[in-house]
């Protein structure tokens, strides 16, 4: 963007540099005219003596209105040629942004699939599916130790839940951290619908919120049944329950867009759910409070892709395309241009 931006600077210098050297002409060439115009009157003085003279004269005064009119075309033709060519740049550079918008959508996209490959990879681990089928106070330890082991190699979680069908929390891989066992989730959207799933390639997405029991971070929640005999259509015994540290890992997706030092100072990055809600933002700024109403390009009925102009902003956004079997949440990725002062 940054390239793009010289490149619309030098246009606008060339056609300033080509208007100036137009009007030098015009100046040199009024001369020429006002010039003819005194050696007509002169010859004209001068009678037959200057009838030569005159013709002379009145060439060049052709000759100058010749110019004139060329110079007036020229500097027609360079303003709509200038104007065409910021255009076109300019939307290059709007282009450019929306790509990185898609960019930025399709690594988030492709981070929560492997979460909903996590949960459901988990929910199968004999350790977690013995807490529930058991229900021991044996088998529950068992379990928060093995929960604990795979919380030390997936460190984008902040923890991993088991519950009964009643929603009562029975172990937890960060129980010192984070004690919720014994606690009770089944209000919560997920927790039913996750009890519910028909199968075990079925999975639930959670919208990223802060959560009480974790002390109030913010997480996406992504959760499945856990099934009778680890088996694919085995009868539903609990429920399974990963927590996505979402804070770090959106704020790095934001942050890791290719932008330069001087692309960043005037830039914001945002992730913004279904209803246009900022989950993620590159300065951190409005996450879960506030509204972004993008401008759809095709009136609002959910253009995949797009940019406009928005007071003195460039708008780029991108909705997710989802990956492999993740279908995706209806998230956009969305790129803000301040143009101010360009």
């Amino acid at each position: 963007m940054g390239d793009v931006v010289g490149i619309v600077e030098l246009t606008k210098q060339i056609n300033r540099v080509a208007k100036g050297k137009i009007a030098d002409i015009d100046t040199i060439n009024r001369e020429a005219t006002y010039l003819a115009i005194n050696a007509l009157i002169e010859a004209a003085r001068a009678g037959e003596a200057g009838r030569g003279f005159a013709v002379v004269a009145n060439q060049v005064k052709v000759v100058s209105q010749k110019i004139e009119h060329l110079t007036r075309e020229l500097h027609h033709e360079l303003d709509a040629l200038g104007e065409r060519m910021v255009a076109q740049l300019q939307n290059q550079e709007a282009q450019r942004l929306t790509d990185l918008a898609l960019n930025m959508i399709d690594i988030i996209d492709r981070n929560l699939y492997e979460r909903s490959c996590d949960v459901r990879w988990w929910a199968t681990d004999s350790a977690v599916v013995q807490c529930v089928e058991d229900a021991s106070e044996r088998a529950r330890a068992h379990a928060c130790e093995r929960l604990g082991v795979i919380l030390d190699s997936y460190t984008v979680y902040l923890d991993l839940w088991v519950m009964d069908l009643q929603g009562n929390v029975v172990a937890n891989g960060r129980p010192d951290q984070y004690p919720v066992i014994g606690q009770n989730v089944a209000d919560l959207s997920w927790f039913g619908q996750a009890a519910s799933t028909r199968s075990g390639a079925d999975y639930v997405a959670a919208e990223p919120e802060a959560i009480a029991l974790l002390g109030g971070a913010p997480a996406a929640v992504y959760s499945t049944a856990i099934r009778e005999g680890a088996k694919e259509n085995g009868r539903p015994l609990g429920v399974l329950a990963v927590c996505f540290d979402w804070a770090p890992q959106a704020h790095a997706v934001t942050r890791g867009v290719r932008l330069s030092s001087e692309e960043w100072a005037n830039t914001r990055c945002m992730l913004i759910d279904s209803q246009h809600r900022v989950i993620a933002s590159s300065d951190n700024e409005g996450v879960f409070r506030q509204v972004v109403p993008l401008k759809l390009q095709d009136g609002g009925a959910g253009r995949a892709t797009g940019y406009y102009r928005d007071d003195d902003a460039l708008v780029a956004y991108a909705l997710t395309p989802g990956y492999e079997t993740y279908r995706g949440m209806g998230w956009y990725g969305v790129i803000e241009h301040r143009l101010a002062g360009r």
